[in-house]
């Protein structure tokens, strides 16, 4: 019986040119490196006799299928993403790749870059476009209120600060 899984809703296709750099990297490391190495792998494996109760066989073919199946998502993706390598013609606003500084109502500050669904990463500070907190920050201005619905519960936070560009917020 197989499980029915509903068609995922397709992320936004904005990308920095470093998330599409890191997915390219990734492409050719799976291509060029992984897969001849498990492929390798699987022949040496195959070798050794019965298939059916092979260890190295059995996982070395799904690696490979794991890795064909994110190629093959790869390859999709980079030809849909749009690569956003300029900042928009009002950097007074928020829009995809800036870095927004937050105030919460207790004074605390955090800053966020808003990028791609394919490359955020909250150890980074990035979050994706596709976050409600960054919904309901596009088109914001320094000063302006913003109200996220959030699991917790509805926040409330004040822009402070929008750059474009590469900023180190470590």
């Amino acid at each position: 019986m197989a499980r029915y899984r509903p068609p995922r809703r397709r992320g936004t296709p904005l990308i920095t040119p470093a998330g599409e750099a890191a997915l390219r990297a990734e492409l050719v490391r799976l291509w060029k490196e992984e897969r001849p190495q498990v492929t390798q792998a699987v022949h040496e494996a195959a070798k050794n006799g019965d298939r059916s109760e092979n260890g190295d066989y059995i996982y070395g073919k799904r690696r490979l299928r794991e890795i064909d199946s994110r190629v093959r998502f790869l390859n999709k993706r980079l030809e849909e993403v749009t690569v956003v390598d300029q900042p928009p013609a009002d950097t007074g606003k928020v829009y995809f790749g800036a870095w927004v500084t937050l105030e919460d109502e207790a004074g605390e500050e955090s800053t966020w870059r808003i990028v791609g669904p394919d490359e955020f990463d909250l150890a980074r500070r990035a979050i994706s476009i596709d976050a409600p907190m960054a919904r309901a920050l596009l088109g914001r201005r320094i000063d302006e209120d913003v109200i996220v619905q959030a699991p917790g519960g509805r926040q409330r936070y004040r822009v402070t600060s929008i750059r474009y560009g590469d900023v180190d917020v470590s």
